[in-house]
C-alpha cells in the first residue's frame, strides 16, 4: 500500500501539484459514486480509473467514501471493491465535493439519486468531477446548461442528453465548479486516445484546494 501511495505522489508532483499535505487534518471527505451495472471492462476500471483516482485522492489526505446503488462489493479478476456506503445513504452535506467515475458500464443507467447530488453540490458551489460515461448523469442532472463539457466525440451522436449543450473537447474540460473528461481507461484503449483519469483528478484535487 506504501508504494501505490507513493506512486500517487509522483503523479500528483508530475502533474505540477506539490503541496500534497494542504487537505491533510481538514474535513476533505470526498464522495465517490460507482456504479453496479454490468461493465465492458470491470477490472480494467477498477484498477485503471477507480484505483487511480482514489489512490490520488487520499494521498492529498483526503478520505474517500464510495457509495454504489447496492453497496454490494464490484469483484474482477483479483480486484475487488467494497463500497462504503448504499447510494441511498449518501447525504451531499457531508462531503466536499463528488467524483463519478466512467465504470465503462454497457448501459449508462439512470440514477436519480446521483443527479441530485450533483444538483445539491452545484447549489452548494462544490467541485464535481465525472468521466465519459458519467458526463452524461451529469446532463441528466440539468447541471451542464450553459457550460461545455467533455466526451468522446465519435460518441456524441449517441447520446440524446447532450442536444443543445456546448461541446468542449475530449480532453480535460473546467466550468466553474465542474470537470469533466471524455476519455476513460476503456475509451482511450478502444479509440486510441489518452486516458484522462490521472488529469481529471488532479484537476479535481487542485480545485478543492483552491475551494476549501
Amino acid at each position: 500500500m506504501r508504494r501505490i501511495v507513493v506512486l500517487a505522489v509522483l503523479v500528483l508532483v508530475g502533474l505540477g501539484i506539490s503541496n500534497i499535505s494542504t487537505l491533510e487534518g481538514q474535513d476533505s471527505r470526498v464522495l465517490m459514486v460507482v456504479k453496479d451495472g454490468p461493465s465492458l471492462d470491470l477490472e480494467l476500471m477498477l484498477t485503471e480509473e477507480v484505483g487511480v483516482m482514489r489512490n490520488m485522492l487520499e494521498a492529498t489526505g483526503s478520505q474517500v467514501v464510495v457509495a454504489s446503488p447496492s453497496g454490494e462489493p464490484l469483484v474482477a479478476g483479483e480486484v475487488t471493491l467494497i463500497p462504503d456506503i448504499r447510494l441511498a445513504d449518501a447525504e451531499m452535506v457531508d462531503y466536499v465535493g463528488i467524483i463519478l467515475p466512467c465504470m465503462a458500464v454497457d448501459e449508462e443507467p439512470s440514477l436519480p439519486a446521483v443527479e441530485a447530488l450533483v444538483r445539491e453540490a452545484v447549489v452548494a458551489g462544490k467541485p464535481v468531477a465525472a468521466q465519459t460515461g458519467s458526463v452524461v448523469t451529469l446532463a441528466r442532472a440539468g447541471v451542464l446548461m450553459g457550460r461545455e463539457y467533455a466526451y468522446v466525440e465519435e460518441w456524441i451522436g449517441n447520446v440524446p442528453e447532450f442536444e443543445g449543450l456546448t461541446y468542449g473537447g475530449e480532453g480535460i474540460v473546467h466550468d466553474g465548479d465542474i470537470i469533466t473528461s471524455g476519455v476513460c481507461p476503456y475509451a482511450a484503449r478502444e479509440q486510441g486516445l489518452e486516458d484522462g483519469t490521472q488529469a481529471l483528478t488532479g484537476a479535481f484535487i487542485t480545485h478543492l484546494w483552491e475551494k476549501f
